[in-house]
């Protein structure tokens, strides 16, 4: 059989795949599209053909042929380039860096959501890559038994693009997390881990008896990666007091814990640390050489959880 008729079926084949991928994401949409608004008029949107989400102004946004959707309205520049998700997506997916998290936060939810509701309603906030909110749904539905809709949005299409390839049913999109394409008090939890905040969308799109997860950084977090970078002892720990006080400010604080445990990373891992964080954009070359040349070291992650309601 010749080379170029076996090429040319692999190529239709992943061809075929692909938009495969696009009809699951559309159907899935389709089970979910009330929670839409147009980005542009704001009216609800439906499902259009398998492959759009549209508006009864016409205003149209299709549906990647990875499965997730662009409903932003301009293009707007972030650093966080595919090279620091691939990285995060590994530590996290791949070695469970933040494993005991996923498993604190599926534990907030069953205790404040889950006994009363059978089907939960999730939306992270700044996703990335897409495997917290990916492993923490698992979790919920799993051990918990509850059915589970996972909603994944951020303003960056590279990260948004690997979430697409890697986890099936829930809703990837690019989008501005301070105007977003949602209906209001449509979810009920919001998460929104070591990520920016908008309090004023937050208030708008939880349910009436929903529930605000915030994780930030506390004073140990990655501290043997400050400790290299930066040589002024302050900021070899990190401060969140003004984060604490704007989210009292902006929710009933319901309650607050503290989570800290070490990783033992080995020289692998500690490649994809140093990729996955912007705290190296401060470091020097040199610096960066330093950490990476290790064959195993030991690093903390130290958070506070947030929990909040309106």
């Amino acid at each position: 059989m010749p080379f170029s008729f076996i090429l040319k079926r692999m190529i239709e084949v992943a061809s075929l795949c692909k938009m495969n991928k696009r009809i699951k994401s559309a159907e899935y949409l389709s089970e979910i599209e009330s929670i839409f608004k147009c980005p542009i008029c704001e009216l609800p949107m439906k499902v259009f053909e398998k492959k759009s989400l549209i508006c009864s102004n016409n205003h149209m946004f299709d549906i990647a042929k990875q499965g997730y959707i662009n409903l932003t309205t301009r293009p707007i520049k972030t650093k966080y380039n595919k090279g620091l998700f691939d990285a995060r997506r590994k530590l996290v997916a791949e070695d469970g860096f933040f494993e005991p998290l996923s498993q604190a936060i599926a534990e907030i939810i069953k205790e404040h959501i889950a006994v009363k509701k059978e089907t939960i309603s999730l939306i992270d906030m700044g996703c990335g890559e897409g495997s917290h909110l990916s492993n923490i749904c698992d979790i919920v539905r799993s051990d918990y038994k509850k059915t589970v809709t996972g909603v994944g949005i951020d303003i960056s299409k590279e990260g948004i693009l690997i979430a697409s390839k890697n986890y099936a049913n829930k809703t990837w999109a690019v989008a501005d997390l301070a105007d977003t394409p949602f209906r209001d008090k449509q979810f009920d939890v919001i998460l929104n881990l070591l990520s920016p905040s908008n309090y004023a969308e937050f208030n708008r799109l939880l349910k009436a008896d929903g529930l605000v997860v915030k994780v930030v950084p506390q004073s140990g977090y990655l501290k043997e990666l400050r400790e290299v970078i930066f040589d002024e002892p302050e900021k070899h720990s990190y401060s969140n007091a003004d984060t604490v006080k704007r989210f009292n400010k902006n929710f009933q604080l319901v309650d607050r814990s503290r989570l800290s445990y070490t990783v033992i990373l080995g020289s692998r891992s500690i490649q994809s640390l140093v990729h996955m964080t912007p705290l190296l954009w401060a470091a020097t070359e040199n610096q960066v050489k330093s950490f990476l040349g290790k064959d195993a070291t030991k690093i903390t992650v130290d958070l506070e959880i947030l929990i909040g309601k309106r």
